[in-house]
Parts: C-alpha cells; structure tokens; sequence
C-alpha cells in the first residue's frame, strides 16, 4: 500500500526507541513497514527488526564506542545515494533522533544533495530507564529541571562540560554514554559543589528483558560503573529525585562505614 507520507526518494530519520519493541511509536512501524532499505544502528533492538517485512534490505551502519563499522561521512553517503536511487530510506536511530544521534550531519547531506528528510522522534533512554526504576525524573520542589548531557569524547580529547552549571541540586542529569567516564564525571560533579551523597541509578539495557539497575551515591559512582556494569548500554541518572527509588535511604557522606561505602546496591538484576 502506498504511503503518502513516504514517497520514493525521501528519508526518514526514525526514532526506535530504546529497544522494547513495544515502545515503538506506530508511526516509526508504519515508515518501517513502507521502507525499501533501513539503515539501522548498533542500539536498535532486535525485536525492533523483527517488524521489518521480508524483502526489505536491512543495512547495518551501528557505531559502538571502540567498534565503528562506518564512519559518519560513509553513513551520509550511503543515505544520500539510496535515496537519489529512488529508495525509500528509512535511518534507525536507537532512541530518539534528536538526542545524541548525530542527525545535523545527515540531514544536513541529504538537503544539500536536494533529498526531502523528515524525522520521526522515538522515546529516549533516559524515560525507560526512569520507567524501569518507577520514578519520574522531575519532582515539584525537588527536582525542577532535567537535563540531557553526553559523557562520549572523541579520543584523546577531555571530556568538556560546563560542570557548574550540571551541579545543580535541584536537578536531575541524565548521562548517556558515561560509563567510561563515570570517575571524571563523579570527580568533577563533587568539585563543582554536588554533595558527594548525591543519589544516583545505573540503569544497563533499559527497556530490555536484561535490564539491570543499580543504585548508589555520587562519589561511589566510579565504583559501581566499574564492578556492577555488564556490556550493555548504560544510562546514569544523578539528582534527589532517585531518592524515591532506593530500597532504603542513603547514607550521609560523614556517617557511611568503609564496608558500606564500597557496593552498590542492585535493584533488580537478571
């Protein structure tokens, strides 16, 4: 059946979610289902795929930290030629579009090459792993600002926040890709003036079926992101909000004991 929102030529950036498949907007499924070719990331979740009708040609372009099958220019190209071919392209994004996707870069190719884009938003990983800690991420009086940052640096480069301005106690902080750099981040939020016993969630594969979480405190976070975390994905959520999500309260940062201090406490693992 012809889509008249998906006509040959054009591209869609399309937002799959964190990777539930359920958490898949019908509109994402509908340009899923029309596409002649997807080129999908390394955080699109295989059920997301197993939506795809046979026949449609499924190209992987997934960039993982360290394990980068196509550099970014490769995937513009690759996009823009399917499209002046007459493909109907749909770009899988992990997530939403928008948030840390890299997508100014191809939409910015596919205009210059005259090739019409159009972004479908997805839900973001930080709403999954708030809906898997069952919290919200703003509270009234709390938590009055949420804010989406990136831990990711290119190599070699020092990763380059305004810190200040991120430690703020009434706020929550989402940080995507901050695994690796959970000790500069804990080091530098405390430097900043973030309490050390700030509370905070680790939250791997959220929205999968091996989601785990993790909960701790600020200064322990280099600890945890190091001892508790797997291979999967991870989001770091900080701020008084998560408090409501802890099995008991956290302890204060003058009255924890040394065997205490050194575990995180596992919400639900599998």
């Amino acid at each position: 059946m012809r889509d008249p929102d998906f006509e040959p030529g054009m591209v869609w950036l399309v937002g799959a979610g964190p990777g539930d498949p359920e958490l898949l907007t019908r509109k994402a499924e509908r340009l899923m289902r029309s596409a002649s070719v997807i080129f999908y990331d390394a955080l699109v979740g295989p059920g997301v795929l197993d939506l795809v009708p046979r026949g449609t040609r499924l190209v992987s372009v997934g960039k993982r930290s360290g394990r980068h099958s196509k550099d970014q220019k490769t995937i513009d190209m690759l996009i823009v030629e399917a499209a002046l071919a007459g493909e109907r392209v749909v770009r899988l994004k992990g997530g939403d579009p928008s948030i840390f996707g890299r997508s100014t870069e191809e939409l910015e190719a596919c205009r210059a090459a005259g090739v019409a884009v159009r972004i479908c938003p997805g839900v973001t990983a930080a709403s999954a792993a708030a809906a898997g800690l069952g919290l919200s991420l703003t509270l009234r009086g709390l938590a009055r600002r949420l804010t989406f940052v990136t831990a990711h640096a290119r190599a070699g480069e020092e990763l380059d926040l305004d810190w200040q301005a991120l430690a703020d106690p009434q706020a929550t902080l989402a940080i995507y890709m901050g695994k690796a750099a959970a000790p500069v981040v804990s080091k530098q939020l405390i430097e900043a003036g973030l309490a050390p016993d700030t509370p905070v969630a680790l939250v791997e594969n959220a929205s999968l079926e091996e989601e785990r979480h993790f909960t701790t405190r600020l200064d322990l976070l280099p600890l945890a992101a190091r001892t508790a975390l797997g291979d999967g994905p991870a989001l770091i959520l900080v701020g008084r909000a998560l408090a409501l999500g802890q099995e008991k309260p956290i302890p204060s940062a003058d009255v924890a004991a040394p065997s205490e201090r050194d575990q995180a406490t596992p919400l639900r693992s599998s």
